[in-house]
């Protein structure tokens, strides 16, 4: 089956406007979806960043991430692609730029939460050297399953010195 070309994707900040086809995403994407009002919050917070990335034309989002930065530590809180979009690259162009504005706004340390079984974005996360960090145990109330905790380091806080 020959996959449609992809057309231009960019990468912009989140609006209310894109909302819709975020929470399409999202409903399609995981057992226990977000509400609407939890994404219109993080367009509010502070410490709260989004991006989407719409296919431009017809500028239809086709995946979105939400991230906090509070002092110098990133948390990735949620990042879809929409299921008719997958394995196009477009988690990848999200993630780099996350992971591009967390270095611009001085983190050190991005941080995220992912289901044991999901092995594609943890394959995905891997490819941008996120290391596993540990376990929380039936974090998902959804299914009771256990969350893999990973982390990167954005910046070393100690400079390399020779043996």
């Amino acid at each position: 089956m020959a996959m449609e070309p992809m057309g231009q994707i960019e990468i912009r900040k989140m609006t209310e406007r894109d909302l819709d086809e975020v929470m399409e995403i999202e409903r399609r994407s995981f057992p226990a979806p977000w509400s609407r009002r939890l994404f219109e919050r993080e367009l509010v917070l502070p410490y709260a960043h989004a991006f989407v990335a719409p296919q431009v034309p017809p500028n239809q989002v086709v995946g979105y991430l939400c991230f906090w930065l509070v002092d110098r530590e990133a948390h990735i809180l949620n990042l879809a692609v929409h299921p008719e979009w997958r394995r196009r690259g477009i988690g990848s162009l999200l993630l780099r730029r996350g992971l591009a504005d967390s270095r611009e706004k001085g983190a050190r340390e991005i941080t995220l939460e992912v289901r044991r079984s999901n092995y594609k974005a943890i394959s995905l996360y891997r490819t941008f050297q996120f290391q596993p960090q540990g376990i929380r145990p039936r974090y998902y109330s959804d299914s009771g399953e256990d969350a893999v905790i990973m982390s990167l380091h954005l910046i070393d806080p100690t400079p390399a010195t020779s043996p």
